[in-house]
């Protein structure tokens, strides 16, 4: 068999890798919320748990990061999250109590931080700078893809057996994930490559990137790509588990089924949008995913709060979809292209899923509180105000940073190799 060919296989089972991640790299995701609903939690509490899970994760991931950077054993620290993810899980259901129940998320968070980076590393070390924003688009349309098919299993099996019988799902997408890093194969992936470095370079750090550690912090434009996401994941972490809470409150819809629904929606809208996505990464520059996702997430929350019914889901999860699908492509490929050749693109993507995750994590505290204390609508239009304020950001920054606006160019009008 023919190296080329060989490494066609190893791709292959990169796409099956992220298939299955999708579903263990979220824990539960928003059937957790359902779940403790059903255990009589209140919103907010539910949000201080979320939230706990989402400030141990933004300790962690920079520092995974930098792991991700210098190990060549990218797989096996996949492998070790994945273990922990499902682990952790699975005490949720031998213990819904708040100490368990805190324990669990914060154990998922810390394992679910290294996969991003390191996941990000394997494909940047096996297609290179030039070949990553198309593979970006197939990555994330086979992790939307997983998302999707497993919610389908998780509502159904859900239905039938409850919410604890996706945890089972969990444990079959575990097994997927630990065969698939099996077969990929070791030697296809170039690790000077995939730190940011140049394959011929012997390791050494050159070009407009070369820094210390520490001045990766003071990079305005990294800086401003962090924060527009910071303010988007601020507005849409808490929008779905909120919609899915909402649903079996005010209108008596089937927790289990109705979530996997609107997973289901999303995912299916994200596998388009990140196809379509890298096409135009790869024509217009990835300038453009930010902007289209920055204006869908606002509109998404004011239908999700002016329209009152189970039928919100439609518009709701397909601007979803459309908002993350693009972004799930943006944000590893600007980040790559923004530290190329400092040899810390991997602690650079920790750097800035930390920032996001600050986002994240407050805004299911924000949501829930709007929530328990005004009303689910307000909550929704709540949430829908901060993107409004990544947009202004990432437009300034772009007038401001030429740095910036230089990278979001396509690959083929810089003059990086």
């Amino acid at each position: 068999m023919s190296d080329g060919s060989s490494k066609k296989y190893s791709l292959i089972f990169l796409s099956l890798l992220c298939f299955a991640l999708a579903d263990i790299r979220d824990g539960l995701g928003p059937f957790l919320g359902v779940y403790l609903q059903e255990q009589g939690w209140d919103p907010d509490e539910i949000g201080f748990v979320m939230t706990a899970g989402g400030l141990a994760e933004l300790l962690c991931v920079t520092p995974l990061g930098a792991l991700a950077d210098h190990t060549r054993r990218k797989r096996g620290l996949i492998a070790s999250s994945v273990g922990l993810i499902v682990a952790g899980c699975g005490l949720v259901f031998l213990q819904s109590g708040a100490l368990s129940a805190g324990f669990s998320r914060i154990l998922q968070s810390v394992a679910a931080a290294a996969i991003a980076p390191s996941l990000t590393g394997i494909t940047l070390g096996m297609v290179g700078q030039r070949g990553l924003p198309a593979r970006l688009g197939v990555n994330e349309a086979w992790s939307h893809a997983g998302n999707a098919s497993t919610a389908v299993m998780g509502g159904v099996v859900g239905y039938f057996f409850g919410i604890p019988g996706v945890f089972f799902v969990m444990v079959l997408m575990g097994c997927l994930a630990a065969f698939s890093l099996a077969r990929i194969n070791p030697a296809h992936i170039d690790y000077a490559v995939a730190r940011g470095l140049s394959s011929s370079s012997g390791g050494s750090v050159e070009g407009r990137a070369t820094r210390k550690v520490q001045l990766l912090f003071g990079d305005k434009a990294l800086l401003a790509v962090a924060f527009t996401l910071f303010f988007f994941h601020l507005g849409n972490a808490a929008l779905l588990p909120l919609l899915g809470q909402s649903a079996v409150a005010r209108f008596n819809v089937n927790g289990a089924a109705y979530t996997a629904g609107t997973v289901v929606l999303a995912q299916a809208t994200m596998i388009g949008a990140a196809l379509w996505g890298s096409k135009v990464a790869q024509r217009k520059g990835y300038g453009w995913l930010f902007l289209i996702a920055l204006l869908a997430l606002p509109v998404r929350g004011c239908v999700a709060g002016l329209w009152e019914s189970p039928w919100n889901i439609f518009p709701v999860q397909i601007l979803d979809g459309m908002g993350a699908g693009l972004l799930g492509v943006a944000t590893p490929g600007i980040v790559a292209r923004l530290l190329q050749g400092s040899g810390h693109i991997n602690m650079g993507l920790g750097f800035v899923l930390t920032i996001q995750g600050v986002g994240a994590s407050l805004s299911n505290t924000y949501g829930g509180l709007f929530a328990h204390h005004v009303s689910y609508s307000a909550a929704f239009l709540a949430l829908a105000a901060a993107p409004c304020a990544g947009l202004i950001l990432f437009i300034s920054a772009i007038r401001f940073l030429p740095v910036l606006a230089q990278t979001l160019k396509p690959f083929s009008r810089t003059s990086e190799v």
